[in-house]
């Protein structure tokens, strides 16, 4: 089978970034007097230069492609960055639940990767305005037959099969909505270790046999894994966002404000066209 080389790269490349990342971070974090664990707002960014990113490493939000860093996220938040006169530096955290810590205690000011708007989420971070569209879906083999008692047809077929998701990732909640919308139980489990992509490969070489995320994310690997079916949603469509801390009230309003503005230019719709096709 042909391998696509966007995830020939991703394979080979992925621990080489998180482990230079790291590194920076350390090196970096180390020169600095400003004490750890607390989240920052605008003025002490603004103050600094630099703005602490986290995000997922995939075909969509960021990812090395030759010498080159591209993504849908990582181009929006390098645009920001640019025109509030600052320097990004910006860590691939595969963990969503990682990503949260970060965020918590002060690691990372954003993370710029879409995120599910649910209401436990609301609760402890502050999201921004909508960033894109987006929706859950179920990621499976293809059917081998009439009978393939694997394959699932409809959202009933999911009654006590086991759904495999990143860790803390908001789709345990609509899983569990789900479940009880068909009067069933749907086994959810959760990996820490591995992004959306990795989960989507598992499925597609037979090391696990369901998966649930985002479907920008599934249709950007499924030309490449011909043996994957994402025909299958999990939940509607409903808006993704960034989200920042509770205690950073005034950065939420710079990149709400900036969004509001940069979404109406013809840079923003450059970006979205590259990543996700004509609107």
């Amino acid at each position: 089978m042909k391998t696509h080389p966007k995830l020939r790269l991703f394979r080979y490349l992925l621990p080489v970034v998180i482990v230079l990342a790291l590194i920076f971070s350390v090196r970096y974090c180390g020169k600095q007097e400003k004490p750890l664990g607390h989240p920052r707002d605008y003025a002490a960014i603004a103050k600094e230069g630099i703005l602490h990113v986290a995000t997922e490493y995939n075909s969509i939000s960021f990812y090395v492609d030759s010498d080159t860093v591209s993504g849908f996220h990582y181009e929006l938040i390098e645009a920001f960055a640019r025109d509030k006169g600052l320097k990004t530096e910006i860590t691939p955290v595969m963990s969503f639940d990682e990503r949260l810590r970060g965020l918590s205690d002060g690691r990372y000011d954003v993370i710029a990767y879409g995120i599910l708007a649910t209401s436990e989420l609301k609760d402890s971070l502050l999201l921004t305005s909508p960033i894109i569209l987006n929706k859950q879906v179920l990621v499976q083999r293809k059917a081998n037959g009439e009978n393939d008692s694997l394959y699932i047809r409809n959202q009933l077929d999911l009654a006590q099969k086991t759904l495999h998701v990143v860790k803390g990732s908001p789709s345990i909640l609509r899983i569990q909505n789900l479940g009880n919308e068909i009067g069933d139980t749907i086994y959810i489990k959760e990996i820490e270790k591995y992004g959306s992509e990795q989960l989507i490969s598992l499925v597609a070489h037979g090391d696990i046999d369901y998966a649930v995320c985002d479907e920008s994310i599934a249709r950007a690997v499924a030309d490449s894994l011909p043996q994957v079916d994402i025909n299958t949603a999990i939940s509607f469509t409903q808006f993704y966002s960034w989200a920042v801390s509770k205690q950073s009230p005034a950065l939420l309003d710079s990149l709400n404000t900036w969004l509001d503005k940069f979404q109406k230019e013809k840079e923003y719709q450059k970006i979205y066209r590259k990543y996700y096709g004509d609107k």
